[in-house]
């Protein structure tokens, strides 16, 4: 008789874990201060942005500025001044990992994502243990898989 016909293919979540190491956060203090470079050039390109649209509105328009250029002059500041505290508050989250990063004791293990991988089950399988699995890496070698397989 086929087994085939009587197990079930699902998917299901894998915690990553990684072990800290000096390489590792090295890696991650990188890529964390690449992020914040990124966010304090999106900052300025958009200050550049609207100081030249501002400029242009100011340009085609008549002095004294009629109410309605002023609005609009406003309403840009306004949502200028909105996207650039969003990326501020990302910026202070990538500054706060930063410093959580550093205070992370080697060989501890820490969450750094989930991923998702299939796996078959029939009838009699424990469906809890075959949830529950882990991959654990060092410096991106994988060092253990925890749980069924």
């Amino acid at each position: 008789m086929d087994d085939t016909n009587n197990t079930l293919l699902l998917k299901r979540p894998v915690s990553l874990k990684v072990i800290v190491t000096p390489r590792w956060k090295e890696e991650m203090q990188q890529q964390l201060q690449a992020q914040v470079g990124q966010m304090d050039g999106q900052i300025q390109q958009l200050d550049a942005q609207s100081q030249r649209a501002i400029a242009e509105i100011q340009k085609q328009s008549i002095v004294p500025l009629p109410p309605s250029v002023s609005q609009q002059i406003d309403n840009i500041q306004i949502q200028v001044n909105q996207q650039k505290s969003e990326i501020l508050e990302q910026k202070n989250q990538a500054l706060q990992q930063m410093q959580q990063v550093q205070l992370l004791e080697l060989n501890q293990e820490v969450i750094q994502g989930q991923m998702e991988s299939f796996f078959r089950i029939q009838a009699g399988d424990n469906l809890v243990q075959k949830m529950n699995v882990e991959l654990v890496l060092r410096d991106g070698v994988v060092e253990e898989i925890r749980g069924e397989i």
